[in-house]
C-alpha cells in the first residue's frame, strides 16, 4: 500500500523498526487509558507490531492499521485503523502520541483514513466508537461530521474495568475530504 497523505500528516504501513516509536505510544498510560487495550511493556509492544507488521501481507486484510508520520520527518507519532466490517462498513480508531496532542494531527490522520476507507476501500458507513469521558477524540469526529448514534453499555474491558462508549458514524454522502471546520 502507497502512503496516504493529508495536510498535516502521512500515514504509512508499519515497520518492525518502529518499536521505540510505537512503544511510546501504546505504552503511555496518557494514551492508553482512552484505548480498548491496556499499556503495553515493551514485549507486547514488539509483539504487537509484528503482528500489525505481518497483516500487511495478508490477502483479505483484516484491517489498516497505520503509522502516522509528519511530512518530512518520518518518525512514528500516532497511530490509526480503518477495520473493514462488513461488507460496506468500517470502523475508525486513531491514537496520537501524547507529546503531540493539541496541533491537529488526530484529525487530520482521521480525515486521510476516511478517504481511503471511502475511496479505494468502497465503503458506505464508518463508524467510531469512543470512550464518553474522551472529549478531544468526540470533537474530532463531530469536526469530521459524525453523528451520534447511541451509548454502548459497558462495551469494552480495559484498565481492570468495564467501559461504556458512545457511537458515532459517517456515512459516504456525507464525507467531505475538507472537514467541516478545520482543525
Amino acid at each position: 500500500m502507497e502512503e496516504l497523505s493529508g495536510r498535516l500528516t502521512v500515514l504509512r504501513e508499519f515497520r518492525t523498526t518502529d518499536l521505540d516509536d510505537y512503544l511510546a505510544i501504546a505504552g503511555d498510560d496518557r494514551v492508553t487509558t482512552w484505548m480498548a487495550f491496556d499499556s503495553y511493556d515493551r514485549a507486547k509492544a514488539e509483539q504487537s507490531l509484528a503482528a500489525i507488521v505481518a497483516r500487511t501481507t495478508q490477502e483479505n486484510r483484516p484491517d489498516y492499521m497505520l503509522a502516522v508520520t509528519r511530512p518530512n520527518d518520518d518518525r512514528v507519532i500516532g497511530f490509526g485503523r480503518i477495520a473493514p466490517s462488513g461488507s460496506w462498513t468500517a470502523k475508525l480508531g486513531y491514537a496520537i502520541g501524547a507529546d503531540h496532542w493539541g496541533h491537529g494531527y488526530a484529525t487530520d490522520a482521521a480525515r486521510v483514513l476516511l478517504g481511503f476507507a471511502f475511496g479505494a476501500l468502497g465503503r458506505h458507513r464508518v463508524t467510531a466508537a469512543i470512550g464518553p469521558e474522551n472529549e478531544a477524540s468526540i470533537a474530532v469526529v463531530k469536526r469530521l461530521g459524525f453523528t451520534y448514534e447511541g451509548h454502548l453499555r459497558d462495551h469494552v474491558f480495559t484498565n481492570g474495568a468495564w467501559r461504556d462508549s458512545v457511537l458515532y458514524s459517517l456515512l459516504e454522502a456525507e464525507h467531505s475530504p475538507r472537514s467541516h471546520s478545520e482543525p
